[in-house]
């Protein structure tokens, strides 16, 4: 395995980064976060990287701190003469701002962009951003892995029948649709209206559910508030059952109250973000070896295409 390949984790992600790093066939580098008694810290890499290919694990989920440790690293890498540095940010934090949906607020997935660039990245990968066009707002090559690679084959070991898709929203639209033509499958939208952030003040299905197993897929869970109302409604509706499928568990307020007394059989996630407590209905899927193989592939400069071969038709 070429040396010239080093892979760090910061605080947050470090039991995915493990994974990564031993799927990739190297023992994680050395870093340290040094913390000072204010609650401040600084990132010290404890090996040479000069000339390195270093990429550098972090998601960033709450608390901010998480951010700032991961551009911290960046800058300290940086400065400390890497090659070529790449952030593997699995959960991309602050990506639901993506737009002004009302006056005077921020763009803060803009901003982390910049932030990101400004600090000394050459390039970034992530999974199942919240708006593909996030990419967008990097001057930098991003790769953007796709969560159906995992999916698939888990939903396929399942053998339901009656199969049937549904988005819980009108913007995982597209998501849920590339899943669906996969298995040559249906699939139906849950429309969705809120009162403000974390309530829904009503939700309407577009299509038939009656007597069909219901997949509902989306890429970030919070509160479950949506999962939840969408289950509850499509069951309501005539399904059969319903589960879903979620690559980013942020789980923060009551969700693990919700999920447990939803009407979803199970929900299935990625390890992006770790669980704060584990409950029956919650199933996490690794991801450490499709991000391996990834960086293998960025590293000698192959395609990734590759890797999204479950989100086509067979």
């Amino acid at each position: 395995m070429d040396t010239s390949v080093k892979i760090f984790s910061g605080t947050g992600s470090t039991y995915l980064a493990e994974q990564i790093a031993q799927s990739f066939g190297k023992s994680l580098g050395a870093l340290t976060i040094q913390k000072f008694s204010d609650g401040e810290f600084q990132p010290v890499f404890q090996e040479s990287i000069r000339g390195d290919y270093v990429f550098l694990v972090q998601s960033t989920f709450a608390p901010s701190d998480n951010l700032m440790e991961l551009l911290m690293m960046i800058d300290a890498a940086r400065r400390a003469s890497a090659g070529y540095i790449t952030a593997v940010i699995p959960y991309f934090g602050f990506a639901r701002q993506d737009r002004k949906d009302k006056p005077r607020v921020a763009i803060a997935s803009k901003l982390v962009a910049n932030l990101l660039t400004e600090a000394g990245a050459d390039r970034v990968m992530t999974m199942d951003l919240h708006a593909p066009q996030i990419q967008g707002f990097f001057d930098i090559p991003v790769d953007h892995l796709d969560s159906s690679a995992i999916f698939i084959p888990y939903i396929e070991k399942l053998g339901i029948d009656n199969l049937i898709f549904a988005s819980p929203d009108v913007g995982s639209t597209n998501r849920v649709r590339e899943v669906a033509k996969y298995f040559e499958a249906d699939m139906v939208i849950c429309d969705k209206q809120r009162k403000r952030a974390n309530e829904i003040a009503a939700m309407t299905v577009i299509g038939d559910v009656t007597g069909r197993n219901v997949v509902l897929i989306d890429d970030i869970c919070d509160t479950a508030g949506t999962l939840s109302k969408s289950a509850s409604i499509l069951k309501e509706r005539g399904a059969l059952s319903v589960r879903a499928f979620c690559t980013h568990p942020v789980l923060s307020g009551n969700a693990y109250e919700n999920i447990t007394n939803s009407e979803l059989v199970e929900m299935v996630v990625c390890d992006t973000i770790p669980l704060k407590r584990n409950i029956d209905k919650i199933k996490v899927l690794p991801t450490g070896d499709l991000f391996a193989v990834a960086i293998r592939n960025t590293f000698e400069n192959k395609s990734i295409s590759s890797l999204f071969i479950h989100s086509r038709k067979k």
